[in-house]
């Protein structure tokens, strides 16, 4: 906003709920007048504006704040370091080793102090205090940090005017003053959201790089090197938050008794005592969070959920609104902002000791809970926005390497962890069996092959497994549909329990399936007028397979 306009607004104004404010900084406030009126009557607001005598900001703060105004205090790298101020020139003795760092590290916490005092800071550049250009960055580093601690709206250091400063004591160019006052008031008029309390975290290609149902605790990497870097690094800031008084959750589809070996690994930066909770299952993540919240006695809009998976984000977001969700990156060149957002969600200005017993104290109270079985969001929508391509390729006959490993190498969905190789599939399928395997694509490329079916001559599946990489797809719905509507339809699957294979247990838990002496019995017309419509998630293709 320009002085005139500014002018025009406030001449304008009929008057509204009054605003006593104090602004307070270290240099010539009063240019900010005007501006800081018309910014406050655009808000319908009556604002009255007090300022500090010059030079007096540090005298100030070592008084008590009288609380008649809402005080907002402008900073600047000066305040922090006072031989950094263009002012007073260079100074003509160097400061002794770590003078300048306590001090800078002693005002921040004077600020802390100032609870009732909102904060700003105008990012300019100090005036050499050192000749080592190294020190200077040092301390600008520093000061930056505790800027952080604070809380503080950041102002661009472009809007600091040095011949305004030299000439006026006003520390922002003459053309930047509304744009600074109008910064000010949004700070005072937007209400600042209150820190996060809890950071839900999902664990396979999370935690670390790797599935570990599918490849064991020894398989997994977290260590700082090659793939599991980034994951180590995500560790090493929620072991930090744990230090902090940050609830840490974990929330994964495992097995309870998958987990806990994983801990062992010395690579781990994380214990599971860092963890208020970890809810292992394979019910709906929204489901287990909602039940977080009502244990922590703790709303909702206090939760923060990392998951590396859109679905997984997609259902917490649609069943929990006010969760914050994150999505863990895929590269490495992801992981600055989601570590920036997660210092932003939950920023800490001082820990007590209060804090640091906080995970204590709140993992006796959930010590007892049990994961959660409420159903999730319908993810209709989002699936079908995602564009899926299934190809259902005919591995009776030519190249099944692919299939046979899927087999071997998959826990959870998998009907009953027989292991088979290419000889057992080949007698299978000379006795009149066929072999099936299931490719996929969406619109954020390929997934590869994701599902092999193995049934012999009379209708008994002996294999049925899908990747983990698309549980929640209906893959393996629309699959069976399919081959009902082509009829193939299967007769009975051979499916046996084992310490993994909770998905697919679930799974045949359905109406369309009735246990029998092979394992259980196929429904075909129930199934697919149950499950049918997941066909319409699919642009379905055919390879190898006849017409």
């Amino acid at each position: 906003m320009k002085f005139l306009d500014a002018r025009r607004v406030v001449d304008q104004f009929q008057g509204g709920p009054r605003l006593d404010l104090r602004l307070a900084l270290s240099g010539n406030a009063e240019p900010f007048e005007l501006y800081c009126k018309a910014e406050g009557a655009l808000a319908g607001r009556s604002v009255s504006v007090q300022f500090l005598p010059f030079g007096t900001l540090q005298q100030h703060l070592l008084t008590p704040d009288p609380g008649d105004r809402t005080e907002v205090i402008l900073l600047t790298p000066w305040d922090f370091v006072p031989e950094a101020d263009w002012r007073s020139g260079i100074a003509l003795t160097g400061p002794g080793d770590g003078e300048l760092e306590d001090r800078i590290a002693s005002f921040g916490r004077r600020l802390e102090g100032r609870t009732g005092a909102a904060f700003c800071y105008l990012e300019a550049p100090l005036c050499p205090v050192a000749l080592d250009p190294l020190r200077n960055r040092s301390l600008s580093a520093l000061i930056d940090l505790e800027v952080s601690r604070l809380g503080a709206t950041r102002l661009p250091g472009s809007a600091f005017g040095l011949s305004s400063y030299l000439s006026t004591g006003c520390p922002v160019a003459g053309t930047h003053l509304g744009d600074v006052a109008a910064a000010i008031m949004a700070r005072l008029l937007t209400p600042v959201r209150d820190a996060k309390k809890v950071l839900v975290t999902d664990f396979d290609n999370v935690l670390w790089k790797g599935v570990l149902a599918e490849d064991g605790p020894s398989g997994v990497a977290m260590r700082p090197e090659g793939a599991g870097y980034r994951h180590f690094i995500y560790q090493t800031l929620l072991k930090r938050f744990h230090a902090d008084g940050v609830l840490i959750a974990g929330v994964t589809r495992n097995g309870p008794e998958i987990v806990p070996p994983v801990f062992a690994d010395p690579a781990m930066v994380l214990a599971e005592s860092d963890f208020v909770a970890v809810v292992a299952s394979y019910g709906a993540k929204s489901a287990q969070i909602r039940q977080l919240a009502e244990q922590l006695n703790l709303g909702l809009d206090s939760f923060v959920f990392v998951d590396d998976n859109p679905l997984e984000l997609a259902e917490v977001g649609a069943e929990l609104p006010l969760v914050t969700v994150r999505p863990f990156p895929i590269r490495d060149d992801g992981l600055e902002p989601l570590l920036a957002a997660l210092v932003e969600d939950f920023r800490r200005s001082g820990v007590t000791q209060e804090d640091r017993d906080r995970t204590a104290l709140y993992r006796r109270r959930l010590s007892t809970m049990a994961p959660s079985e409420l159903a999730g969001a319908d993810l209709t929508g989002f699936l079908r926005g995602l564009e899926m391509k299934l190809t259902i390729v005919d591995r009776s006959s030519g190249d099944r390497t692919r299939a046979v490993q899927l087999i071997n190498k998959t826990n959870q969905f998998n009907l009953n962890g027989r292991r088979v190789d290419d000889a057992d599939v080949d007698r299978i399928l000379r006795a009149g069996g066929r072999f099936f395997g299931a490719t996929l694509e969406d619109r954020s490329g390929s997934h590869g092959e994701v599902l092999a079916y193995l049934v012999d001559a009379d209708g008994v599946v002996r294999s049925f497994v899908m990747s983990c990489r698309v549980f929640q797809r209906r893959v393996e719905h629309a699959f069976l549909a399919w081959l009902a509507q082509s009829g193939v339809a299967p007769a009975a699957f051979d499916y046996a329990p084992t310490e993994r294979n909770e998905p697919i247990r679930m799974f045949l838990d359905d109406p369309a399936w009735q246990p029998s002496e092979a394992g259980y019995r196929f429904d075909v017309t129930g199934f697919v007028a149950a499950h049918g419509p997941a066909l319409d998630l699919f642009a379905v293709a055919v390879e190898g397979i006849p017409a």
